[in-house]
């Protein structure tokens, strides 16, 4: 890793560990839903948790940039950016589903150089930096090594993502064409194809704060991660995460 990463690759834990426990109080004692000019919902835990994260980072790091899913996008000067979701998964959050987590990525002249997803329910940390591998709690994580599609296990999002999106053809052929598929979306999907425990994750209506962290993630844990297309353009709505070796194989699909 770029020594000149490793004061911030650190600090994004830190903080996103912080930023995860202020939205995990307001998780155990209930917080008012308010709904984005987009329909999605969000909650002043979303809010407070990015709000620390940009607070306390500007003052470690002046200069540098931010693009947070709550408050927009603020350049820098310094060539780094930080990518905010505070909540990612804030469905499962409003409902006591503790499947959701801080996730922040840290992009240096436009390349994600490290990323941390912390779940705050478990106390549980994901985390990669370029060149250093992928880590949970501490702990190297690899993908699965399945090299045949037929015998994946596959995640994914919501159904009615793919369906608005006129991708609802190219989605059934791809659960056609695994083993089995389990609906579990937003970042933990690609968590788990991360750690090996499934073999990819593909996922439609995404904005890059979704996926920024979770990019490198996976790729430091040996697997592939593109846009539908194949190339890495994280402004993209669609995306997949795989184990590598079945990478090609599930572009050919989501491509039809």
């Amino acid at each position: 890793m770029n020594s000149e990463w490793t004061p911030r690759y650190l600090a994004m834990q830190q903080l996103g560990r912080e930023a995860g426990k202020i939205a995990l109080d307001y998780y155990n004692k209930g917080a008012h839903v308010e709904t984005k000019p987009d329909d999605s919902p969000v909650t002043i835990a979303d809010k407070s948790a990015e709000k620390h994260l940009r607070d306390q980072l500007a003052k470690l790091f002046p200069g540098d940039g931010f693009l947070g899913e709550e408050y927009g996008n603020e350049p820098g000067t310094t060539g780094y950016r930080w990518i905010i979701d505070p909540i990612d998964g804030t469905r499962c959050f409003i409902r006591k589903i503790p499947h959701w987590a801080t996730l922040v990525g840290l992009e240096f002249n436009g390349e994600i150089v490290a990323g941390i997803a912390y779940e705050p329910v478990f106390d549980r940390m994901y985390q990669a930096a370029k060149g250093t591998g992928a880590f949970c709690d501490g702990q190297p994580i690899r993908v699965s090594g399945i090299p045949k599609l037929a015998d994946c296990l596959a995640c994914y999002s919501g159904f009615r993502f793919f369906q608005q999106a006129g991708k609802d053809s190219q989605f059934h052929k791809l659960l056609n064409a695994v083993d089995r598929a389990r609906g579990f979306g937003d970042y933990y999907g690609f968590m788990l194809v991360a750690q090996g425990s499934c073999d990819l994750m593909v996922d439609h209506g995404v904005h890059i704060w979704d996926i920024a962290a979770l990019k490198i993630i996976v790729e430091e844990a040996g697997g592939a991660f593109s846009d539908w297309s194949g190339g890495n353009d994280l402004e993209r709505p669609d995306c997949v995460g795989t184990n590598g070796k079945v990478h090609a194989e599930t572009l050919a699909i989501l491509r039809g």
